[in-house]
């Protein structure tokens, strides 16, 4: 829990508007101290390269051939909250119903918003006070594979083969995975834990696209604009306007796909809008870009002169039909969170997880959970008796007897 906290207390969170890497220079400052900590651990070979990738190894105590395992989680935090001034607060022994988190600004908790909260009566659980994130994600995760690591080294009896890890920036602006070098990470499988409450496992995710586009009208003073003037802001809005409210991930849960607006910007003469495409089958991706396209070619009907372009840039893809030609990993990692006494289920992940570009790369790497809930939010939880399952489930899937 303490260790979870001085994490929590580092402002990392990642920004999308930046164009180097890291996005942001704090997450140096989570890295380097998980390095300090590594090499106090005796993990000598510690290191944090110049893009903020953080790579050990744990090496093996026995010869018995397990493969080299790599375990992943990411340092940066959602820009989508304030990460900053993170206060944590404890709640211990919680007896279910809603929590305030904070009493001026009647921020609350709420059992009925997170189903997960029903299963943690008797637990400890870490909350914000309303005002920021947690930074659970990915911290938690952070935490989990620092303790298990910490508890393999002080516990040699437990045999365990290779095992590499690496802690990466910019996960929640889709990046993490960008500089990650697999062929020097040197894992022959690997998991990140970066999931949600405890059981959960995860070895499919949505394919992803990023949809951008460009409008451009023509400005002049508004005083003389009649049959002149070509306000772009009206045409994105109606693109907007046009998306299929079924769509829309406010209205999808479970397999269904979605289309999100994320990001506008604009004046008369030219705006700027992205979204985000998902679907679980690859193929649909092409389906919605139609949809834009047709979106598109009825609004440049309507508003004679107006010029609209489209780009779509591929982001990550499915893992799971690479993960389902390597069985052996989702297997060990089944079997590790069953011994450590959970009851493990495999959930699809509505987003995606480093692990999906990596799988993507020839490195299967299915996720796991952290006992952590309602990620990107000022209501963000963590169980501290889950996020001890976690750590006992990450050395079942690296030692011998697993």
């Amino acid at each position: 829990m303490e260790r979870f906290i001085r994490y929590a207390q580092i402002d990392t969170q990642s920004s999308g508007d930046s164009s180097i890497t890291p996005s942001t220079h704090s997450q140096f400052d989570l890295a380097n101290l998980l390095v300090s900590e590594l090499k106090e651990f005796g993990i000598l070979d510690a290191e944090v390269d110049q893009n903020c990738y953080v790579m050990a190894t744990l090496p093996a105590n026995c010869d018995f051939n397990t493969g080299i395992v790599g375990l992943i989680a990411h340092l940066d935090t959602s820009p989508s909250v304030s990460g900053k001034d993170v206060k944590p607060q404890i709640i211990e022994s919680y007896q279910g119903g809603d929590l305030c988190l904070n009493k001026e600004a009647a921020i609350f908790l709420k059992e009925s918003e997170c189903a997960e909260l029903s299963g943690c009566k008797g637990h400890t659980l870490i909350v914000t006070d309303g005002t920021t994130l947690l930074g659970a994600d990915d911290k938690a995760g952070v935490t989990a594979i620092m303790a298990s690591i910490e508890y393999l080294i002080k516990n040699p009896h437990i045999k365990h083969g290779t095992v590499k890890i690496a802690f990466t920036p910019d996960e929640e602006i889709g990046k993490g995975a960008d500089f990650f070098d697999i062929q020097k990470f040197g894992a022959q499988y690997a998991c990140t834990v970066d999931g949600g409450f405890a059981g959960e496992l995860n070895k499919e995710t949505f394919s992803a696209d990023e949809a951008i586009i460009e409008v451009y009208g023509r400005d002049i003073h508004p005083g003389t604009a009649k049959n002149i003037m070509i306000n772009s802001i009206r045409s994105i809005a109606e693109i907007i306007a046009m998306l299929p409210p079924s769509m829309a991930p406010e209205h999808t849960e479970n397999y269904e796909p979605f289309i999100h607006p994320l990001y506008l910007q604009g004046g008369v003469s030219h705006s700027t809008l992205k979204l985000i495409l998902r679907d679980f089958k690859t193929d649909g991706l092409k389906i919605q870009r139609q949809i834009l396209e047709n979106i598109i070619a009825d609004v440049q009907h309507k508003y004679s002169g107006v010029s609209i372009t489209l780009k779509v840039n591929e982001t990550y893809r499915n893992m799971r039909d690479a993960l389902d030609k390597n069985p052996h990993v989702t297997e060990r990692l089944w079997n590790a969170a069953e011994k450590a006494g959970v009851s493990p289920f495999w959930s699809p992940i509505r987003g995606g997880t480093d692990g999906a570009r990596l799988t993507a790369s020839g490195l299967p790497t299915p996720n796991m959970f952290t006992g952590s809930g309602n990620h990107h939010s000022v209501t963000e939880w963590l169980s501290v008796d889950a996020l001890q399952k976690a750590v006992e489930t990450i050395v079942n899937f690296v030692s011998v007897g697993n």
